[in-house]
């Protein structure tokens, strides 16, 4: 069965760096299009960046440009983001996420931001 396990999270102070892990299973990596998603208490869960296949195309929320990246390592069956330059607003829970037919996701890693 799919499975994706979120990794990463914690508290970190405005201006510091996190990297998120997603390690996947159950289905071809390689050939599917991830993404990260993130929620906060009472708003809906919100896209944050898509990555191809092979890793190449990559496309961001507007206000996570510059400061968050999101690679792949499809030996590793594992897609991170790294966020940089982190502000109190990024604070939420984070996903990622796979679409074939339905949404598939994990449990999600909390992230806070806080001095």
């Amino acid at each position: 069965q799919v499975q994706l396990v979120e990794s990463g999270g914690g508290l970190v102070q405005p201006g510091g760096s996190l990297r998120l892990s997603c390690a996947a299973s159950g289905f071809t990596f390689s050939l599917a299009a991830m993404k990260w998603y993130r929620q906060t208490p009472g708003k809906e869960r919100e896209l944050v960046g898509i990555i191809s296949t092979n890793g190449d195309t990559t496309t961001y929320v507007e206000s996570v440009k510059g400061r968050f990246t999101i690679s792949r390592d499809n030996a590793r069956n594992t897609v991170y983001l790294q966020m940089n330059s982190l502000k109190p607003e990024d604070t939420a829970v984070y996903y990622c996420n796979w679409f074939w037919g339905r949404d598939y996701w994990g449990q999600g890693t909390q992230v806070t931001v806080s001095s």
